[in-house]
């Protein structure tokens, strides 16, 4: 079949998803259809993202038929490629990607092996499995009465089932919880439980160090699960407003050969195919990399990988539309990705050498922001008022939750 016109078609309305489009008219000049609940700042007034609110987007009952309604829409010689830009649509996609198949070009995985990945709890049993390196942790579960959790406090606790936590939202809830005794934990334990998330907890042992010790890797499987792109990145800067811990704000790539090797071994022994995200930390008492999760889709953060010289869309299409046998990319060039204003960066980020890092990056055009898209902005008053003052209130979040170096 010759193809006359590529069609992404998104989920969700965050900075993903504006990363994912923003990626595919980078490479091909087209714009992506978005489906959402409502409209997101990050991708509203875009020149290049038809965003459809539909309320019932998130519906396990109605996903399916929005999307082979949107499907009859287009014409047979379009090819439709369907991605989530989070982790709930990520799973809806891979729960129905049999049925989905037949109208869409559907990069992801199959549900039995997403259901050994998913919840953080199997995912560390397969990490034991395949001796991926993860933080000492204790599986909690609803009624449990032990406080021994074979190391010290301060403690990290968070959902097992990080969707059906979210499902289950209260005011001041956290994305991850840090607790310095057992009066902090009870509290924690109790306010999570008593707001209707009825999975297991993970307590995990405090891996000591900052921002700076977070890493972030991004890889793509082809179809015939071989390893065919990794990117690893330097954490500078996460979010730290209550839900947006762990987001990465600032990101430096970097290469660490050991430990690409024995993800991309994890991942060709598990038979991945499509996109996969890990949160990593790296620990100084032991000087290992300590996996957190594995997300099943490219991460929030994903225009590091596009901007770094890997087009996330491009993998797809040329693996997965033109059926190309792809040769092995290893990001090892450093550059330099943010989301927020070069300031913060500077300010906040305790390794001063690093700054000086990404100052250089900057002075030598290696380089991106992930809103910072000329195509966008120019001539487009409402998008760059946007930008402007998500800026500025990027700036007062960092005050206010973040201490100056």
């Amino acid at each position: 079949m010759k193809v006359k016109k590529i069609q992404p078609i998104l989920c969700g309305g965050d900075l993903n998803c504006y990363s994912v489009a923003r990626a595919f008219h980078e490479e091909y000049g087209i714009t992506s259809i978005a489906f959402g609940r409502y409209f997101l700042g990050a991708t509203n007034h875009s020149k290049f993202i038809d965003f459809r609110v539909n309320e019932e987007i998130n519906n396990k009952e109605k996903f399916v038929q929005v999307l082979l309604d949107e499907a009859e829409k287009h014409s047979d010689d379009e090819v439709l490629i369907l991605m989530g830009c989070t982790d709930e649509y990520a799973e809806l996609i891979i729960d129905n990607r049999d049925v989905l198949s037949e109208k869409f070009v559907v990069p992801y995985i199959d549900s039995e092996l997403k259901n050994r990945l998913v919840e953080k709890e199997l995912f560390y049993s397969v990490c034991e499995e395949y001796g991926l390196d993860y933080p000492k942790t204790y599986i909690y579960n609803k009624g449990d009465s032990t406080r021994d959790f074979g190391f010290n406090y301060p403690i990290i606790v968070k959902a097992s089932d990080s969707i059906s936590f979210f499902q289950n939202s209260f005011e001041g809830m956290n994305k991850a919880y840090t607790a310095n005794n057992e009066e902090e934990f009870n509290k924690i334990i109790e306010e999570v439980y008593s707001h209707g998330y009825e999975k297991s907890m993970i307590i995990q042992d405090f891996i000591p160090g900052e921002d700076e010790n977070m890493r972030v890797l991004t890889c793509y499987s082809d179809q015939n699960g071989k390893v065919k792109m990794m990117c690893f990145g330097h954490v500078l800067l996460e979010e730290h407003t209550p839900k947006g811990i762990g987001n990465h704000a600032a990101i430096i790539t970097e290469y660490e050969e050991e430990l690409m090797n024995k993800y991309k071994e994890f991942l060709e022994k598990i038979g991945y195919v499509g996109f996969s995200n890990f949160d990593i930390k790296y620990d100084d008492r032991d000087g290992k990399f300590k996996v957190f999760e594995i997300n099943l889709r490219q991460g929030r953060s994903n225009f590091y990988v596009t901007s770094s010289g890997n087009n996330i869309a491009k993998y797809v299409v040329e693996d997965r539309v033109f059926n190309k046998e792809l040769e092995l990319k290893i990001q090892k060039d450093p550059f330099y990705w943010h989301v927020i204003p070069n300031s913060v960066v500077y300010d906040y980020v305790k390794n001063k050498d690093l700054v000086k890092k990404c100052k250089d990056l900057v002075a030598s055009g290696r380089s991106a922001s992930s809103y910072g898209y000329d195509y966008d902005l120019k001539g487009n008053f409402k998008r760059s008022l946007y930008i402007f003052l998500y800026n500025i209130n990027q700036k007062k979040k960092f005050k206010k939750y973040c201490k100056k170096y």
